[in-house]
């Protein structure tokens, strides 16, 4: 049984079933969920449907100004989430390319595991992986558990 977990959380709805997953399966484990703002993809770092005609410029201060404040709105979701199985979770946010982030972050930390949804916001396309699972999936120095 991991003794550390890490879970990247997007906003996506498989994100929430990997932390759901993390918080039952392992209710003894330190879990950190960890949301990475990702400068150079504009509705990455957005736990909601990015409109760029809506949103700021990307790569704005006004955008960074939301990105931190949709940020805050997910990391309450996390908490909540956690409460719900009466378990406390640690928060981080990175910024920068989510492929690299997610494995240095667990390597820098001692992660004993990952814990991830197995693609983001486009379900509809029916794609087995997502960019990002599946460049953590095949990089990452710990096991990886991959939500579907």
């Amino acid at each position: 049984m991991p003794d550390t977990i890490l879970v990247p959380v997007d906003g996506s709805p498989l994100s929430f079933q990997a932390l759901q997953v993390a918080l039952s399966e392992h209710p003894d484990a330190e879990i950190t969920a960890l949301h990475v703002i990702d400068p150079t993809e504009p509705g990455y770092s957005y736990p909601v449907d990015f409109d760029p005609d809506a949103e700021p410029l990307h790569g704005s201060d006004e955008w960074m100004a939301r990105a931190r404040e949709l940020e805050s709105e997910l990391f309450d979701d996390v908490r909540s989430t956690a409460a719900e199985h009466d378990a406390e979770i640690e928060t981080d946010t990175a910024v920068g390319d989510p492929r690299r982030v997610i494995v240095e972050h667990a390597e820098r930390e001692g992660t004993d595991a990952i814990v991830m949804g197995s693609h983001g916001r486009e379900e509809e396309t029916r794609i087995l992986l997502g960019s990002v699972t599946e460049a953590v999936a095949f990089r990452a120095p710990v096991r990886v558990t991959l939500v579907r």
